[in-house]
């Protein structure tokens, strides 16, 4: 009897070290996971907060809140099934659907650029003159921007736990969903209530206290405007390198060794560069992939912002978001 009750302890013993060991794995690979992702958050966390400009302080919390459920909802209920339910049946297609996305992002980001460039930035009227409504269209509109991003986040994420079971597959990616959506929409608020923070810090009595409001309310500004030149910077580098590894993956699926070649290119320069620097190589390496990639996203972008502005297509058919304020008089799309 005590023979068999030792066994059965040592079973679960064992049975407990291989959950534990699945529970790490299941981690480091949602973490290998969302860092592949981190330029598509970057640009999530840099277009939340324009949701929220020029609503009243008590509603800025609730509305990032309204967003992030509709965030999750997306992620797990919309988008996690589909990408399992392709990886299973066709997934083959998993590539094409990257690299439409990648397209999508070198679009997004070439559009911007071109906006800036030209000053072609729509005006929306304030948020104070506008209908009860407002805030249910504005939170309407981000939670179908966060759709977009949300499904470049989870299928970046699965293409790099693809060859992990369909179970363990589903764990990494249900906790790269919560993880990021954590990560996103805390950052977000963070963001929002900093220069309220700032503003009572400037009230109190204290004169270091208000030398630090002083500096958050001037800094807030600043670090959305950085923000939005990181995300641009993100979806450029990140779209061009799906698109790269992409066309890489199908010149072997395909057979055609043309696709190969600018993937080869980056890749060649990427190790001539790395070899040529010593000690800094991995860097240098990674900085010269991720200029190449930009590069490489900023071309097809610019193509594709180029055939929708130059064709005669109707004003409005370029983009399908809803304009909104930045704050600045800039707007962005939902």
């Amino acid at each position: 009897m005590s023979g068999g009750l030792a066994a059965l302890l040592d079973d679960i013993a064992a049975f407990a070290k291989l959950a534990a060991a699945s529970v790490d794995d299941v981690g480091a690979a949602a973490g290998r996971a969302s860092a592949k992702a981190a330029g598509v958050v970057v640009d999530d966390t840099a277009v939340t907060p324009r949701y929220v400009h020029g609503f009243t302080a008590e509603r800025e919390l609730p509305i990032v809140k309204q967003i992030a459920k509709g965030s999750l909802v997306n992620k797990l209920v919309l988008i996690l099934p589909a990408i399992l339910l392709m990886s299973w049946l066709v997934p083959w297609l998993m590539t094409p659907i990257l690299m439409a996305g990648g397209a999508f992002l070198c679009f997004e980001g070439a559009e911007k650029l071109w906006e800036k460039v030209t000053g072609h930035q729509g005006h929306e009227q304030p948020v104070a003159t506008m209908g009860a409504d407002h805030e249910k269209k504005m939170v309407a509109g981000a939670i179908r921007t966060d759709l977009i991003l949300s499904a470049e986040i989870m299928v970046i994420s699965y293409n790099e736990v693809r060859s992990e079971p369909f179970w363990q597959r589903a764990a990494i990616l249900v906790v790269v969903a919560l993880l990021i959506t954590v990560l996103v929409y805390g950052v977000v608020a963070l963001i929002v209530k900093m220069d309220d923070v700032g503003v009572a810090l400037t009230q109190r009595e204290s004169a270091t206290a208000q030398r630090i409001g002083r500096g958050l309310v001037a800094f807030m500004p600043k670090l959305l405007a950085a923000l939005s030149i990181i995300g641009v910077v993100a979806m450029l580098w990140v779209g061009g390198h799906i698109l790269l590894v992409g066309l890489d993956e199908l010149s072997g699926t395909l057979g055609q060794a043309w696709l190969h070649a600018p993937y080869g290119l980056v890749h060649g320069l990427e190790e001539s560069a790395a070899h040529a620097a010593g000690p800094l190589g991995g860097l240098v390496g990674w900085l010269v992939n991720t200029a190449g990639s930009f590069v490489a996203g900023l071309a097809v972008g610019a193509v594709i912002v180029a055939v929708l502005h130059v064709l005669p297509f109707p004003s409005h058919a370029v983009g399908t978001e809803a304009q909104v304020p930045t704050g600045d008089g800039d707007t962005t799309r939902s």
